[in-house]
């Protein structure tokens, strides 16, 4: 597992789960990572309804939920000008967690409307990693039709799907399960959740 420092764009959709997305940033923010973060409108409901949050003053909201005294960088959506917007800038893989299924549809498609569906453009076009982490049940066949389109792309599909081998005894533990296998995929070391034969 790498230790070094390293840049991703983390895209939080307004899909249920925003929690996994917020864990997930936090994790790479206390690993050491510059990570740029980008909330779509639908996100921004669902800090509301499920994390309780008062999203009028979001800078406010952002400072409650992420460790911002770390290399946090927020953009807009319509922040074209960002540097995750353009493939000469570094960027060693983009995450969205969780990410709905209009948003998945958009990208595999490669329709760009804003700066999430652009970056997530951009890591497909350069061939570094994009992970998405789809949240909904059942699915259609549209819905696998494109994840599959994601996947023959390069990208990683990781469904938010917890683990039960762990004998998880809380909800945290359940999400640390989703966020953990996600965070192995950017080969990100921790300690969310034990692992089988450990």
């Amino acid at each position: 597992m790498s230790r070094e420092k390293r840049i991703y764009t983390v895209g939080i959709t307004g899909a249920s789960g925003a929690v996994y997305g917020v864990r997930f940033a936090n994790a790479l923010l206390r690993a050491g990572h510059r990570v740029h973060l980008i909330v779509s409108e639908a996100g921004w409901q669902v800090f509301y309804h499920e994390l309780g949050e008062d999203t009028s003053d979001r800078e406010a909201c952002l400072e409650r939920l992420f460790e911002a005294d770390r290399d946090l960088h927020v953009h807009t959506l319509q922040d074209f000008s960002a540097p995750i917007a353009s493939g000469s800038y570094r960027n060693d893989g983009m995450i969205i967690i969780p990410c709905s299924m209009g948003t998945l549809a958009k990208i595999s498609h490669g329709i760009s409307g804003n700066l999430l569906e652009r970056t997530a453009d951009v890591m497909l076009k350069e061939k570094r990693p994009l992970i998405i982490v789809p949240r909904e049940t059942p699915l259609h066949a549209i819905h696998l039709g494109n994840m599959k389109t994601i996947a023959e792309m390069g990208g990683t599909v990781v469904p938010a799907m917890p683990g039960f081998y762990q004998r998880p005894e809380t909800l945290d533990d359940a999400v640390n399960f989703v966020v953990g296998k996600v965070l192995d995929q950017l080969h990100v070391s921790h300690d969310l959740f034990t692992r089988w034969g450990e």
